[in-house]
């Protein structure tokens, strides 16, 4: 590929990494170089070469955080917010991550396919090469297993990267109502083992927050998934400072996600593990929350900074990369650079797998977006427009 300007986002000291008049090789679907075009072109012989035109390449967008593998809609729970009803208040009457558990449940395979495949394909439309999607919508072995399944299955039957997480300790299941610590000693003997064992689940994660799980809770289901050789995520300080974002680094986790309420001992803490922070405006906006993450602390203590759709059926509905990048600016003050590297570089190490992907670096996969835009700021600044071209995945040019 030549005659492209690409965002490498491989520079030591941050930013976007950009080569003007840019060229990229590659070979059975991984970087072989990339840099000015005289320079490789002189160096390569392509059996093919694709002319870019001048558009931006990026790195394939990475949706590091979703949920979006559940049957059902909560949008009278939208409403319901709307008309001044709180997140907790729905559901401590039955509402919130219950009502998706029981129509979950209820849905067949292929119901859970064809739904969550609609919403998976939306994401590919803006760009997406990886997305981490979670379970958590079970909260019994089977139907999270079936969840994680359902997952493994979507990576056949789209043309995209999926990281699986098991959040079986989301809420607590009906049937566990008065005797959570009882289900939390079912995460830890039978569904943790049973995911690990059958390969279904890439990482574990859990709500540590007043309406889910305690930090006592959490600690013991982070013991399970250290035994079983799974890395861990968390729900962090979204709705109160629960200590999350301290949890979070004791355990060496990839990320710490949402982040609201993190105290600055909390970042220092997530700093010094090398824990990403992974921010959410999606649900920071459907929620009307006033409390932005500390940004401007996570940048003194140098955390990386991640920003992820957190598509799912309650607190954001939201199927956008581009809207979520805009939002991120927006809402959270955060830079054009730091945008786009959150969705690529960052949001890649939210997951373990900056070593594969994220960045445009030799020997890294071919995961790009080509994008019909002159500038980088575009890809952030526009609402409703998407400009994608072109994704690559693995080498292989998919025509938007």
């Amino acid at each position: 590929m030549s005659n492209g300007r690409f965002a490498t986002l491989a520079t030591a000291g941050g930013g976007l990494g950009i080569v003007e008049d840019g060229a990229l090789a590659m070979r059975d679907g991984r970087i072989l170089a990339v840099g000015p075009s005289r320079e490789i072109l002189s160096r390569f012989e392509a059996p093919q070469e694709i002319d870019l035109s001048g558009r931006l390449v990026t790195p394939g967008l990475v949706d590091c955080h979703t949920h979006l593998v559940y049957a059902g809609s909560r949008a009278a729970e939208f409403e319901q917010r709307l008309a001044g009803r709180s997140y907790a208040e729905i559901a401590a009457a039955g509402g919130g991550i219950g009502s998706t558990v029981r129509a979950t449940r209820e849905a067949d395979d292929a119901t859970l396919l064809r739904e969550s495949g609609a919403r998976l394909a939306a994401l590919i439309a803006e760009g997406v090469t990886l997305v981490e999607i979670k379970s958590g919508y079970g909260l019994d072995t089977r139907n999270e297993l079936r969840q994680l399944t359902i997952a493994r299955r979507l990576a056949e039957t789209h043309d995209v990267d999926v990281a699986t997480t098991l959040l079986a300790a989301h809420a607590v299941p009906p049937e566990y109502r008065q005797h959570p610590d009882a289900y939390v000693d079912h995460l830890c003997r039978e569904t943790i083992p049973e995911a690990a064992s059958a390969g279904l689940a890439d990482a574990v994660d859990a709500f540590c927050e007043h309406i889910a799980f305690s930090a006592e809770q959490v600690t013991r289901v982070f013991d399970a998934a250290r035994a079983a050789g799974l890395p861990v995520k968390l729900h962090a300080d979204q709705l109160s400072d629960s200590g999350g974002a301290l949890l979070a680094a004791r355990f060496g986790a990839l990320s710490a996600d949402h982040l609201e309420y993190s105290s600055e001992e909390g970042v220092a803490a997530l700093a010094r593990a090398g824990t990403v922070a992974v921010l959410l405006p999606g649900a920071y906006y459907m929620l009307r929350e006033t409390r932005a993450p500390p940004v401007e602390s996570l940048r003194r203590h140098r955390v990386p900074i991640a920003i992820a759709t957190d598509c799912n059926p309650g607190t954001s509905p939201l199927t956008s990369p581009l809207l979520a990048m805009n939002m991120a600016a927006v809402l959270f003050g955060l830079t054009i650079p730091e945008v786009i590297a959150g969705f690529t570089r960052e949001a890649a190490r939210a997951l373990g797998r900056l070593d594969r992907c994220g960045t445009l670096e030799p020997g890294k996969r071919c995961d790009l977006a080509v994008w019909d835009v002159e500038t980088p700021a575009e890809l952030v600044y526009r609402l409703g427009l998407n400009p994608l071209h072109a994704r690559v995945r693995e080498g292989r040019w998919l025509p938007h």
